[in-house]
């Protein structure tokens, strides 16, 4: 059981909190691939999904997973609710809070979103994604993923590839491997990346070849275009010439890595088709991986609720603090 009201991100985390996720998330793989072993333990909990932007795989492996395991799944609906009319995040969290939901999963395009949300409801909050700070489950399902191929971290050497300043993928992954032992790379155009992430846990390099270089996962990201000013790197074919992960770049990676990428992937861009089909290519059991994962958070916080009566009291609101800091124009 996790002794938290929330998961907000990895740099929270303890190593121990982490196993202890990603054991549970292999006892809820089971309930994916057989649905007789599907039990309700999430029977009366209500869980709701805030998407403030688009999501496919973490949206809907979230729904999913309250699915299986017997809970009330809603989503929130942002383009139709009363975000639009101009209510602010606190004051939907608020209103939600009010109709009794147990689990508020959140994606916002604004850092620190998910924190506000948590210290203002009494509801548990999972962080899906608050702009480029971190996206905590994302990385949690590519540590199972590695975790149930190599059974250890230790000394082992992860190349993350790509749009890194961009990318709270990155900034969540170098949190938990380095957690758990592992050596991060992060490699990219200089424009794409930040020497910060030295500050982080990871070495910074500009040379693609020395990322890859004996690398045990090697891990696309995706060229967040919607979060660039433009200028940044010429074009996409360029980026593809100079950075894109190809079968002779992942020659250098030893010969049993993994190839990774959080998705979705821009095919022949960051990765090309060959390896993402190819034997090395985990990308598909990542999806699966998504779905145990955030079913093995929903029961472990769900366990927690229901070993804490008081929670009520627990947990302190702190509305008109985090107001008057916010500019609601942001966090609506």
């Amino acid at each position: 059981m996790l002794k938290r009201k929330d998961i907000l991100g990895i740099r929270d985390l303890t190593a121990e909190e982490i196993l202890c996720i990603l054991e549970t998330a292999r006892e809820m793989k089971e309930k994916i691939e057989n649905k007789k072993a599907r039990e309700k333990s999430l029977k009366n909990f209500s869980i709701v999904t805030l998407f403030y932007e688009n999501s496919t795989r973490t949206k809907m492996s979230f729904a999913l997973a309250g699915e299986y395991l017997g809970a009330d799944v809603s989503d929130l609906g942002v383009a139709t609710s009363s975000v639009n009319k101009g209510e602010s995040l606190v004051d939907t969290g608020i209103t939600l809070d009010q109709m009794g939901i147990d689990i508020m999963v959140i994606r916002h395009s604004m850092s620190g979103a998910a924190n506000v949300l948590a210290r203002n409801v009494k509801a548990s909050v999972i962080n899906a994604g608050d702009g480029v700070n971190e996206h905590p489950t994302q990385a949690l399902l590519d540590l199972y993923t590695i975790y149930e191929k190599k059974k250890s971290f230790k000394d082992l050497k992860v190349a993350i590839i790509g749009d890194i300043i961009h990318s709270r993928v990155a900034r969540s992954n170098v949190f938990g491997f380095t957690k758990l032992g592992a050596n991060v790379v992060v490699g990219g155009p200089s424009t794409l990346i930040s020497k910060n992430m030295e500050y982080l846990g990871a070495k910074v390099t500009m040379d693609i070849k020395e990322a890859l270089k004996d690398a045990d996962i090697v891990m696309g990201l995706r060229i967040q275009m919607e979060r660039q000013k433009g200028g940044l790197f010429p074009d996409l074919r360029e980026y593809r010439d100079l950075f894109g992960i190809n079968e002779e770049m992942m020659k250098y990676a030893k010969p049993d890595a993994l190839l990774m990428h959080p998705g979705p992937v821009n095919r022949g861009i960051e990765l090309s088709t060959e390896i993402i089909d190819g034997s090395q290519s985990v990308i598909n059991e990542q999806v699966k991986n998504g779905v145990a994962v955030r079913m093995a958070l929903l029961h472990l916080l769900a366990e927690g609720r229901k070993n804490n009566e008081d929670i009520d009291s627990k947990w302190t609101h702190t509305r008109s603090f985090i107001q008057n800091r916010w500019d609601q124009r942001y966090i609506g």
